[in-house]
C-alpha cells in the first residue's frame, strides 16, 4: 500500500510539472517577432546590452574583464564584449526579429545595415557630471544616456538625406531604450548611500529615460520597448553587500525585500511615465519592457525550467562566501574559477545572467510585448 501510495504521489508531482511547463512562455521562439517586420533594431542601455562598446572605448592595455575569457565561452568561443558567458537578450530579440546581431557603435568595420548597439557597459541614465555632482562616483565610462544619443544622432544624419528622410527610414525600426538607470541607482547603493536618498534620484532617471523616448520619436521611431528594473534584491552582488542576520530582510526566496520593492518603485514611475507618452503620442507604439516579471518568473520557476535549485542565487563564475561572489576576485580576474554548467545557473558573475537565464527572459518577453506592439501580420 505503501508503494502503491508512493508511487501515486510520484506521479502527481510529475503530472503537476508537466502541466505547469505546459503553461509557461515558450522559452524561445526564433520566429515570434517576424510578423512585425522590422528592418532595424536601436539599442541604448548599459551592460545588460552592451554587445562590444566598452571595451573598444577603452585604451590598448587597459580593457576590461569582458574582453577576456571566459566571457563569452559558451556561445562565441571568446570575448566579444558582451557581459555573460554568451548571448544577450538583445541578440536573442534580433534573432527573433529574423535580424543579425547588432553590431557595436563603436566597432569601425561594424555593419549596421540592420541597426546599431549603442549601449555601453557601465552606462547611466543621467549624465556622470550630474552624478558627480551628487557625490555618486561612476565606473568605466562616460557614455550615458545623452552620449549614446548623440552618437544616435550621428549615424542618423549619416544615412538619411532629403531623399529618403529619417521618418522614411525608420517607420520600420524598433527602438530599444533601455534597460538603463540600474547603473545610477548601482553606483549610489555600493557606494554607502541609503535607500532614501537612492529614490530621489528616481523622477530624475525616469525623466532622463522618457525625454530620450521623445528624442527617438522625433528621429523617426515608431515602435519603442523601454524595460524596467530588474528585481536587484535577488542578485548575488547585493546578497553579498547587504547580508544580514535579520530574517526580515528577507522575502519568502531569501531575496531582499527594501531593495525589491525599491525597484518596484523605479518601475511603477517609469510606466506611469509611459502611459504619459501614450496619450501624448497615439500614432506610435510606446511598450514596457517588465524585466522585473520576467526575472521573477524565471527566478521562482528555475527547477522546472532546468536550471540547478541550489545554484539560483550563486554566481557561476566567482568565488567567495554564500553567494560566489567578492568584489576583490571577480570573474575574470586570474584564477577565478567557472562552474562546469552555466546553463544551469542564472546569474554568471553575480551582477549580469547566464546565456540561458537571458534566452529564458527573452521568451518571457516577447510573449509579453508582442500583443502590445500592434504588428501587422
Amino acid at each position: 500500500m505503501a508503494t502503491k501510495n508512493l508511487v501515486s504521489t510520484l506521479a502527481l508531482v510529475n503530472l503537476a510539472a508537466y502541466l505547469f511547463l505546459l503553461l509557461q512562455p515558450l522559452p524561445s521562439n526564433a520566429k515570434s517577432l517576424i510578423t512585425c517586420r522590422f528592418d532595424q533594431i536601436y539599442q541604448l542601455g548599459d551592460s545588460i546590452s552592451d554587445t562590444g562598446n566598452l571595451i573598444r572605448e577603452k585604451p590598448v592595455g587597459s580593457a576590461t574583464q569582458f574582453a577576456r575569457l571566459p566571457y563569452g565561452e559558451t556561445y562565441f568561443q571568446r570575448a566579444t564584449g558582451r557581459c555573460s558567458n554568451g548571448r544577450l537578450m538583445i541578440d536573442f530579440i534580433a534573432n527573433s526579429s529574423g535580424l543579425p546581431f547588432l553590431s557595436p557603435y563603436k566597432k569601425t568595420d561594424g555593419d549596421f545595415a540592420h541597426g546599431v548597439n549603442y549601449a555601453v557597459a557601465g552606462a547611466t541614465a543621467l549624465p556622470t557630471e550630474v552624478l558627480a555632482k551628487k557625490h555618486i562616483p561612476t565606473m568605466g565610462t562616460n557614455s550615458s544616456l545623452n552620449v549614446q544619443l548623440d552618437w544616435m544622432s550621428t549615424h542618423l544624419n549619416s544615412i538619411c538625406t532629403p531623399e529618403t528622410d529619417c521618418l522614411e527610414k525608420l517607420k520600420n525600426s524598433l527602438f530599444m531604450i533601455g534597460e538603463i538607470g540600474g547603473n545610477d541607482y548601482n553606483f549610489a547603493l555600493l557606494n554607502g548611500k541609503g535607500i532614501d536618498e537612492v529614490q530621489s534620484l528616481v523622477p530624475e532617471v525616469v525623466e532622463a529615460i522618457i525625454d530620450t523616448v521623445r528624442q527617438v520619436i522625433g528621429y523617426g521611431a515608431a515602435w519603442v520597448v523601454v524595460p524596467g528594473n530588474f528585481p536587484i534584491g535577488c542578485f548575488p552582488i547585493y546578497l553579498t553587500t547587504f547580508q544580514t542576520n535579520n530574517s526580515n530582510a528577507y522575502d519568502e526566496h531569501r531575496c531582499l525585500k527594501e531593495l525589491n520593492n525599491f525597484s518596484k518603485y523605479h518601475n511603477d514611475q517609469l510606466q506611469e511615465a509611459i502611459q504619459q507618452l501614450n496619450r501624448e503620442y497615439p500614432n506610435e507604439v510606446i511598450v514596457y519592457g517588465d524585466y522585473y516579471q520576467a526575472f521573477q518568473w524565471l527566478f521562482q520557476n528555475a527547477p522546472y525550467l532546468g536550471f540547478d535549485f541550489y545554484s539560483t542565487q550563486k554566481a557561476c563564475c566567482g568565488t567567495g562566501g554564500d553567494y560566489n561572489f567578492s568584489f576583490t576576485k571577480m570573474c575574470g580576474d586570474p584564477g577565478i574559477p567557472v562552474c562546469q554548467n552555466p546553463s544551469k545557473h542564472l546569474s554568471w558573475d553575480g551582477v549580469h545572467l547566464t546565456e540561458e537565464a537571458y534566452k529564458r527572459m527573452t521568451g518571457w518577453l516577447i510573449h509579453d510585448v508582442l500583443p502590445k506592439l500592434h504588428c501587422f501580420v
